[in-house]
């Protein structure tokens, strides 16, 4: 097994993650991050397919986010000026969505830090002053560990090494989520851009084709309600897909209309309740951190914040 050194590791180049490299960087720490994504996205996601001999690309992870925390203002209004980012009205006065794809600013921020995509951390060791990072065949050795992916997997990772900040983790409860990727060959006759129905079976439906710097075919994404997702969690893709679209034309009360691409993708962690208290946690001792969305606020602003408060935390460490 290969191994590689570095003083500080990321297990997770989302929002978070980034962040937190970000603020990292800029304060002259070197920084390596790990993910186990082919691509920059995660819940971010966007997901591109060939129909009919054209790409299309489908945003079936965040739809949209706001902004609210003045700092974040100001770091979407330098991705708004970089190009990476645009306002989206359907959604709400205050949504942005990310350009061309959802995961425009993911892509643009991992462009400036050092990720190693395809590479899933499997499990943590401390020997001495190091920590040992397995990841199948390569290996990372690092002076301080943060990790920033879902609480879920967090709790996995860090249960034998860190049983305090496993508990944290592990006592997040996410709901899962289906979404569906569908596509047209005609408009369909919804005024709306964007539907909006938490208690209804497909809790939000999005005409992905509308959104900014969006181009081609008639596109929906649509996502069930976390209730209807449990109903259906372990059905066949292709079965989910199939059943979401009939439970969007049933709430909406068009005629169904055959689709020309279908997908269902089912994220089993794709909302978590949020854990009172410290926006990131970070131990001194062990020189190992968590941070992530369900420590601050459910939302990619969230995420964003609860990075930076990780590296402001590693930071004060070292004073």
């Amino acid at each position: 097994m290969d191994t590689s050194h570095s003083d500080i590791l990321i297990i997770g180049a989302g929002m978070a993650g980034l962040s937190c490299a970000g603020a990292l960087a800029k304060a002259g720490r070197a920084v390596r991050l790990l993910d186990k994504g082919r691509g920059p996205g995660g819940r971010m996601a966007a997901r591109r397919a060939q129909i009919g001999g054209e790409t299309v690309s489908f945003d079936h992870g965040a739809q949209y986010f706001t902004a609210r925390d003045s700092s974040f203002r100001e770091t979407v209004a330098n991705w708004h000026k970089a190009g990476v980012v645009a306002p989206w009205p359907a959604a709400g006065d205050d949504a942005w969505v990310g350009v061309p794809g959802m995961n425009g600013p993911i892509r643009a921020m991992g462009l400036e830090r050092d990720v190693r995509w395809g590479v899933r951390a499997l499990s943590l060791k401390r020997e001495g002053n190091l920590w040992h990072v397995d990841a199948g065949e390569e290996g990372f050795t690092a002076n301080t560990v943060l990790v920033a992916v879902p609480a879920e997997q967090a709790a996995e990772l860090l249960t034998e090494v860190a049983p305090d900040l496993a508990k944290v983790a592990a006592s997040v409860e996410s709901a899962p989520c289906w979404a569906v990727m569908a596509a047209f060959e005609e408009r369909l006759g919804i005024e709306a851009d964007g539907l909006r129905e938490p208690e209804a079976k497909i809790s939000w439906a999005a005409r992905n084709s509308a959104k900014p710097e969006r181009a081609g075919r008639e596109t929906w994404v649509l996502h069930a309600s976390p209730e209807r997702s449990r109903e259906i969690i372990d059905m066949p893709k292709e079965e989910a897909a199939e059943v979401l679209l009939a439970d969007f034309f049933a709430q909406t009360g068009l005629a169904p209309t055959e689709p020309v691409h279908l997908v269902a993708h089912r994220w089993l962690y794709a909302m978590p309740a949020s854990v009172k208290g410290e926006a990131a946690r970070f131990d001194t001792a062990l020189n190992l951190g968590i941070a992530g969305d369900y420590l601050h606020s459910p939302r990619v602003e969230g995420a964003y914040l609860s990075g930076r408060a990780l590296a402001e935390a590693v930071i004060a460490s070292e004073l």
